[in-house]
C-alpha cells in the first residue's frame, strides 16, 4: 500500500478544470538561423585567406611606385642642381667631335686581286701623313682616302710596323687639318675617351666610352707580339673603326683604335696607345723602318706578393714573365721569375 502511494505520488497532479495533465516541458532546438554568425564568419574567413596575396601584391605595388616616385624626384633634383655641370660635359663632347672630325678620313685598300678593305685614319701632320692600322693597308696596291670635304685623294705607303698593327700613308692635298698627340700615359682607368672612325663605311662616326685598362699586353692574351700594348675600352668600336683615334676630354688622340674580341662590338675594344703609336710614326717618317733592340724576354708587373717579400718600391722593377730561346736574354743568364731592378745605369720600372 506504500509503495502504491509513493507511485501516485511521483504523478503530476490531475488538472480538473482542464481534465488533463500538465504538459510536459518541450525539449531545446536550435533554430537554422542560430549557425548564422558562425557561417558568416567562416565565410569571412576565407574570403580574407583567398584575396590575401592579392592584397599584399597590392601593398608591394603601392610600396614600390612610392620608392619609385621618391627615387624620380631626389634625381630630377639633383640633375636640376647639376645642369649646369652636365651640360658642361655635353658642350664637350660636342666639342670633341668638332674638332676631331676635319682630321679623321676614310681609309680605302685593294690588291691586286681587287679585293676591297676599307678602315680609317688620322692626319697627324698638316702636310698630309696619316697614322692608321697596318692590317687597314696590308698587301694594298692601291690606297686612296676620303676627306671630310668628300675629296677622294691617292696615298701612299710610307711604312708599317706589323709588330703594333701601325702603318703611316701620306697624301698630297691642301687645307689638311691635324689632330694633336695627347699623352697616353697619362690616362687612367675610368677616363673618358671619344671614337671617331668609319664604321661600316659610315664616315666621321663618333662613340664615347672610358677606359677600361690599361698596359693589356701579351701575357693577357690579347696580342702574341711582345711589343704590342693595348688600352683596353667600353667604347663602340666595329669593322671600318680600325685606324681611326681614340680621343681624351681636351680633342687629343691617346690611341689608335685596333681591334675588338670576337666579330662583333662587345663592351670591349682596344687601342694602341698614342705614345708607342707616336714612337713608330716618328721613326717611319724619318728612317721608313723600325729598329728595334732584341733582349727576348716577357716584361710583367712584379706581383703583389714578390714585391711584399723583396721589398720593392710600388714604381720600380720589372718581372721577368717569359724568356725565350735562343735569345740575348738567354744568353745572359735571365731567368723566368728574375726581377729586373736597373737598365742602363737606370732604375727600371713597370
Amino acid at each position: 500500500m506504500d509503495e502504491f502511494n509513493e507511485t501516485l505520488a511521483d504523478r503530476p497532479s490531475f488538472d480538473s478544470e482542464s481534465r488533463m495533465y500538465p504538459e510536459t516541458p518541450p525539449k531545446k532546438v536550435e533554430s537554422p538561423t542560430s549557425n548564422l554568425p558562425r557561417l558568416v564568419g567562416m565565410l569571412v574567413l576565407l574570403s580574407m585567406v583567398a584575396i590575401a596575396p592579392f592584397l599584399a601584391g597590392q601593398f608591394q605595388y603601392h610600396l614600390t611606385r612610392g620608392r619609385i616616385r621618391a627615387e624620380v624626384e631626389v634625381a630630377t633634383e639633383a640633375l636640376g642642381a647639376a645642369g649646369p655641370r652636365l651640360d658642361d660635359l655635353v658642350i664637350a663632347s660636342r666639342m670633341v667631335a668638332k674638332k676631331m672630325s676635319p682630321s679623321v678620313v676614310s681609309v680605302h685598300s685593294a690588291d691586286r686581286r681587287g679585293l676591297e678593305g676599307q678602315g680609317s685614319g688620322v692626319i697627324v701632320d698638316p702636310a698630309g701623313y696619316i697614322v692608321t692600322n697596318d692590317h687597314v693597308v696590308r698587301n694594298a696596291s692601291d690606297l686612296h682616302v676620303t676627306l671630310i670635304d668628300r675629296r677622294v685623294v691617292p696615298a701612299t705607303l710610307i711604312g708599317t710596323d706589323p709588330l703594333i698593327d701601325v702603318a703611316v700613308i701620306k697624301i698630297d692635298a691642301g687645307d689638311l687639318v691635324a689632330a694633336e698627340w695627347g699623352d697616353s700615359d697619362k690616362m687612367d682607368v675610368g677616363d673618358l675617351v671619344w671614337a671617331v672612325g668609319s664604321p661600316f663605311g659610315l664616315e666621321c662616326s663618333v662613340t664615347f666610352g672610358i677606359v677600361s685598362a690599361k698596359n693589356r699586353r701579351s701575357a693577357s692574351g690579347v696580342t702574341d707580339s711582345l711589343y704590342q700594348e693595348f688600352l683596353q675600352t667600353d667604347v663602340a668600336v666595329n669593322p671600318g673603326n680600325s685606324g681611326g683615334p681614340l680621343v681624351n676630354l681636351q680633342g687629343k688622340v691617346v690611341g689608335i683604335n685596333t681591334m675588338i674580341v670576337g666579330e662583333r662590338y662587345a663592351g670591349i675594344s682596344f687601342a694602341v696607345p698614342s705614345n708607342l703609336a707616336r714612337e713608330t710614326y716618328e721613326s717611319l717618317i724619318e728612317n721608313g723602318v723600325i729598329e728595334r733592340g732584341y733582349l727576348g724576354v716577357e716584361p710583367l708587373e712584379v706581383p703583389a706578393t714578390l714585391r711584399n717579400e723583396l721589398s720593392i718600391p710600388s714604381s720600380e722593377g720589372v718581372f721577368v714573365g717569359l724568356v725565350e730561346s735562343p735569345s740575348p736574354a738567354a744568353r745572359a743568364g735571365l731567368r723566368r721569375g728574375d726581377v729586373i731592378m736597373r737598365w742602363n745605369d737606370g732604375v727600371a720600372s713597370d
